[in-house]
């Protein structure tokens, strides 16, 4: 199963996650579970987005919350459904970054995950320290996405908490553009990671450039 995280301007059917259900879903049998973040979608609390998460993010149990209601929907998909019970994925980018650190630093067990557009600075200042103590606890592989002129989240954020993480494999994908300006082709490679490693076919070969 992947577990797939929405940004502050949307919900559980925020794009890319309708694509990647059906890439999961219909070319590898992977089911994909997506829920609402707080004070969105079904949640939604006066306006939702950015607006009203930095409210939310002024609760200090924001995000310990969020976690429970992860691993609350998660036990019912794979008690209930029977489905979810292998390997496990997570993608989330932006909120779905802040929200979902905390998630794979848990008790769940997670294979692979695919993360990134945010920081320890910037709009996640307030709960930076946490998000850099819960990256060092990961460990599993990491494929993690950023922008180079994010007008949210500054370089040296970004890099702390990639730095930050504890998986001797994971990726540093950096493109030019502001926050939401990802190239489409980033969205290809996730699938391609977080499958390679849900199925076990995932192998890393270092290239010798001196070699004849």
């Amino acid at each position: 199963m992947v577990l797939c995280g929405h940004g502050a301007s949307g919900d559980r059917y925020q794009a890319p996650i309708p694509h990647l259900a059906r890439r999961f879903g219909e070319e590898n049998g992977y089911p994909v579970l997506a829920i609402d973040g707080p004070v969105h979608g079904l949640r939604q609390v006066g306006p939702g987005g950015r607006v009203a998460f930095a409210e939310e993010m002024q609760r200090s149990s924001f995000l310990d919350d969020m976690v429970e209601d992860w691993h609350l929907a998660f036990e019912t998909v794979t008690r209930e459904v029977d489905v979810g019970r292998g390997p496990l994925g997570y993608f989330g980018l932006s909120m779905g970054t802040i929200l979902g650190i905390p998630l794979l630093a848990s008790k769940i067990t997670f294979t692979a995950s695919a993360i990134g557009l945010c920081g320890s600075s910037g709009a996640a200042s307030r709960i930076g320290e946490r998000l850099l103590r819960d990256a060092a606890t990961i460990e599993h592989p990491v494929f993690f996405l950023m922008q180079l002129e994010d007008e949210l989240f500054d370089r040296e954020g970004y890099l702390a908490l990639f730095d930050a993480l504890s998986s001797t494999d994971k990726r540093l994908h950096a493109n030019p553009g502001l926050h939401p300006e990802i190239p489409a082709e980033e969205i290809a490679f996730v699938v391609e990671f977080l499958t390679n490693h849900l199925s076990g076919r995932a192998e890393r070969r270092l290239i010798n450039p001196l070699a004849e």
